[in-house]
């Protein structure tokens, strides 16, 4: 491993422990040359998950842009930072079990939307506003109305 400090190629390992729940391995690392103490992670390298989108231009999956479309959907809600990063690990785990190397966009806004219902209503509303493409008011009361009946029928 290069020492980002001299770019020397040779280090000795210190200390590992897991990291992100065993997601991955963090190494705490010295430079032989300069001393230099530096951390590097290793994780099991994922095979590329291609979304389809609803044109049917094809690219790459992008956990950043679920989180992106997750935050601004629980703006200014009592929606913690960490309740969000787990919900887009749920969906991401869902997605590379169910999907064979491809997956629809719209399958993605599937598996969101009853993990946001559960986690504040009025941030599933607005994803929804977004992923169902809400044309009318008409459209909305809709939505509404599904979750006053789902809310029912959960109880």
């Amino acid at each position: 491993m290069e020492c980002p400090k001299c770019r020397h190629l040779q280090s000795k390992v210190i200390d590992s422990r897991p990291a992100d729940n065993g997601q991955s391995i963090r190494r705490r690392r010295e430079c032989l040359a300069c001393h230099h103490r530096f951390n590097t992670y290793e994780q099991v390298e994922q095979v590329p998950l291609l979304v389809i989108k609803r044109d049917g231009t094809r690219e790459e999956f992008n956990r950043d842009k679920l989180t992106r479309g997750i935050i601004r959907s629980a703006e200014k809600r009592p929606v913690t930072r960490e309740q969000m990063d787990r919900l887009v690990t749920q969906v991401e785990e869902k997605i590379r079990e169910e999907a064979d190397g491809e997956i629809e966009s719209s399958l993605i806004g599937e598996y969101v939307m009853p993990l946001l219902f559960e986690l504040d209503e009025v941030a599933y509303i607005r994803f929804a506003s977004v992923y169902r493409q809400f044309q009318s008011r008409e459209m909305f009361m809709q939505e509404l109305e599904n979750m006053d009946q789902h809310r029912k029928e959960g109880k």
